[in-house]
C-alpha cells in the first residue's frame, strides 16, 4: 500500500490538470485544482479540434500514450454518460508532399495506413485538385469530445472529494518543512506535492515556486471555419497533406474547419488568430480542393507547449522536493490525456506503473 501525500494541489485545471486531478482522487489523495481563469479550460483544452490518431507523433513514446489511451475513450473514462469518440477516418494526401507514410512501427490493425490510389482517393471525397496523386486512409482517427472528456474529468475530481477553485492564480509558493506553502488568489494553501500542469504557463509557475524553468516554448496554431459551396460536408474525413501544411475536416453540413499548421511562437496569453495565418489557411485549403470558399464564419487560436526537447514531460524535479512537472505536451496532449494521467498519479504516489501502461517507460518522460 502507497503511502498518499495529505494534499495535493493541482495548478491548472485544463485537460492535463483535470485528468491527473480526476486520477489521484478516485485513487483516495486530497486533491485541490487552482485554476486562473474564471472557468477551467479557457486557453488550450478548450480551443482544440481534437482528434484521436493513432499515427499522430510518429514511432515515439507519445505515440504508446496515445495507444494506450484508446481503450480508455473507448470505455469513457471518467464515467462520461457520453461517447467520448466519433469515428472519422483520416486521409493522408500523397503527391507534392512525397508518396510514402512514415514506417507504421508498432501499429496494427485499423490503425495501418492503408494505400489509395487516385480512383480511390477520389471514391472517398470530391474535388481535390489533380496534383495529389493518391493518399493513406488511416480508418480508426476519431474526433474527441473534448468538452464532455474535460467535464467528466472535472465531475470525477468532485465526486471523489477533491475542490476545484477558480480565479486563482498561483501567486507564489514556497517549500516549508517539507510542504508547499501556497499563496493563491488571496487565500493560503499547503500541500506535500505541487502539480505544473499550467499549460504554456509552466515556467512561469515554476518560477513563482523557486524552480529552475524548464524552457518551455508556446506555438500558437490557427483553425478557421469556412462556409464552402457544397453540402453534407459533417463527415467528411480529416484531411491532410502528410502533416506538411494543412488539415481540414467536415463540421456542418456547409462547413470545414481548416488550419495551417502554424506554429509560432508566443508569450503565455490568451492567444488571438493573426490575420495572415487565417489567409493562409484559406489559400491552402482552395489549392487542395476545388469546393469554393464563401466566408470565414469563425476563426480562433490556441497555444500548443512544448519542452525543448519536443518531448513530454511527466515526473517530479530532481532539484525541488515535491515539485512535479505535467507539461509539454504539444499538439497531443488531449489524445494521450487518460494514458499519461494515469502515469503521473502512478509516480506521484509512488506506485509500481497500472498494467494499461504495460511497454512504457517513465524514464521517456523524465523531467
Amino acid at each position: 500500500m502507497s503511502e498518499f501525500p495529505d494534499r495535493i494541489a493541482i495548478v491548472g485545471a485544463g485537460i492535463a490538470g483535470a485528468s491527473v486531478g480526476a486520477r489521484l482522487a478516485a485513487a483516495g489523495a486530497n486533491v485541490v485544482l487552482l485554476e486562473a481563469e474564471s472557468q477551467p479550460g479557457m486557453h488550450a483544452t478548450g480551443r482544440s479540434a481534437a482528434f484521436w490518431q493513432a499515427s499522430l507523433g510518429g514511432d515515439t513514446p507519445e505515440r504508446q500514450l496515445s495507444l494506450a489511451s484508446k481503450p480508455m475513450f473507448d470505455a469513457r473514462w471518467p464515467g462520461s454518460e457520453v461517447p467520448l469518440l466519433r469515428k472519422r477516418g483520416a486521409i493522408h494526401l500523397t503527391g507534392p508532399c512525397g508518396e510514402e507514410f512514415p514506417a507504421p512501427g508498432d501499429l496494427a490493425g485499423e490503425d495501418v495506413p492503408v494505400r489509395l490510389d487516385r480512383a480511390a482517393l477520389d471514391a472517398r471525397i470530391e474535388g481535390l485538385r489533380d496534383h495529389w496523386s493518391g493518399g493513406w486512409w488511416e480508418a480508426s482517427c476519431s474526433d474527441i469530445d473534448v468538452a464532455a472528456f474535460h467535464a467528466a474529468c472535472l465531475a470525477a475530481v468532485r465526486r471523489h472529494g477533491g475542490e476545484i477553485v477558480t480565479d486563482d492564480e498561483l501567486e507564489s509558493a514556497t517549500r516549508l518543512d517539507g510542504r508547499w506553502v501556497i499563496e493563491a488568489g488571496g487565500r493560503r494553501i499547503e500541500a506535500s506535492v505541487l502539480v505544473n500542469a499550467a499549460g504554456a504557463w509552466g515556467d512561469v509557475v515554476a518560477e513563482r515556486a523557486g524552480v529552475k524553468p524548464m524552457g518551455l516554448v508556446p506555438k500558437r496554431r490557427t483553425v478557421a471555419q469556412l462556409r464552402v459551396g457544397k453540402s453534407g460536408l459533417r463527415d467528411t474525413p480529416f484531411v491532410t497533406d502528410l502533416h506538411a501544411s494543412f488539415y481540414f475536416k467536415g463540421e456542418g453540413d456547409d462547413t470545414v474547419w481548416v488550419c495551417p499548421l502554424d506554429e509560432s511562437e508566443s508569450p503565455p496569453c490568451d492567444s488571438a488568430p493573426e490575420e495572415i495565418d487565417v489567409a493562409t489557411a484559406v489559400d491552402r485549403f482552395e489549392k487542395a480542393i476545388d469546393w469554393p470558399v464563401e466566408a470565414v464564419e469563425r476563426k480562433w487560436a490556441g497555444l500548443r507547449t512544448f519542452a525543448p526537447d519536443g518531448r513530454m514531460k511527466f515526473g517530479f524535479d530532481e532539484e525541488a522536493d515535491g515539485f512535479f512537472w505535467c507539461v509539454g505536451q504539444g499538439g497531443m496532449g488531449i489524445q494521450t490525456a487518460p494514458a499519461y494521467s494515469l502515469l503521473c498519479a502512478n509516480l506521484i504516489l509512488k506506485q509500481p506503473l497500472d498494467d494499461a501502461l504495460e511497454g512504457i517507460s517513465a524514464e521517456n518522460f523524465a523531467p
